[in-house]
C-alpha cells in the first residue's frame, strides 16, 4: 500500500504547483504566515477562488492555515516525504528569480508597510514571518 501512496502524494503536489496562481500563493507565503485579504488584494482576485487554490495546497500538504478571529492565516507546511520537501523547496527558489513572483513580494511588502494599504485591507493583520522557515524560504 506504502507503494501506492507516495506517487500519488507526488502526484497532487505536482498538480498542486502546476498552476500559476497557486505557485503566485506559495511564493507570497514563503518566509511569511499571510492572511487571506492579502492575497486577494496582491492578486487581483475574488476571496472564494482564492481560498479554492488554497484549500488545493492544503490538501496537497503544502500549506496549513489557522484562524485568528475572523482572519484565516496561511503559511507554508513542510512536507512529510523529503523529495516532496526537496521539490518545494527547489519550486521556492525557482520563483525568486520570476518577474511577476518579485512584482508580488513587492506589493506585499509595501501592503504591509504603508499604514494607509493595511487601512485599505480593513484591519487586516500584518504578515508575520514564520519561525524555522528558513530552510524553506531559501
Amino acid at each position: 500500500m506504502a507503494r501506492t501512496e507516495k506517487p500519488a502524494a507526488l502526484a497532487l503536489l505536482f498538480a498542486a504547483l502546476a498552476d500559476r496562481t497557486r505557485l503566485r500563493l506559495l511564493n507570497l507565503m514563503s518566509g511569511h504566515e499571510v492572511c487571506v485579504c492579502y492575497f486577494v488584494e496582491i492578486l487581483g482576485q475574488s476571496q472564494p477562488k482564492i481560498s479554492r487554490h488554497l484549500a488545493y495546497l492544503r490538501r496537497a500538504g503544502v500549506v496549513a492555515a489557522r484562524r485568528e478571529g475572523k482572519w484565516m492565516h496561511y503559511r507554508i507546511a513542510q512536507p512529510n516525504d523529503e523529495g516532496a520537501a526537496r521539490i518545494l523547496a527547489e519550486t521556492l527558489e525557482a520563483l525568486k528569480s520570476d518577474r511577476v513572483m518579485q512584482s508580488d513580494r513587492l506589493k506585499l511588502d509595501r501592503a504591509c508597510c504603508t499604514p494607509s494599504r493595511v487601512v485599505l485591507i480593513q484591519g487586516a493583520p500584518v504578515p508575520s514571518a514564520v519561525k524555522g522557515s528558513a530552510a524553506l524560504a531559501g
